[in-house]
């Protein structure tokens, strides 16, 4: 068996490192909105979910 404080040395932390997130990251939420909202945004294609953002953000002339 090796010592503890070896091992500390190799454990890995879970999740990306503090010093890597981006003062302005966006932040994971759930939120319910209704089936042909979604449908609307997803039938343009990957990245419905910035379209959904950005659609957010006009809204509230922020963006």
């Amino acid at each position: 068996m090796l010592p503890p404080e070896f091992m500390a040395a190799f454990r890995k932390s879970r999740g990306r490192p503090k010093s890597s997130i981006k003062p302005d990251a966006k932040q994971q939420v759930s939120l319910r909105l209704d089936k042909d909202v979604i449908a609307h945004f997803r039938e343009s294609g990957p990245g419905w979910q910035s379209r959904i953002n950005a659609a957010l953000r006009r809204e509230l002339g922020v963006g």
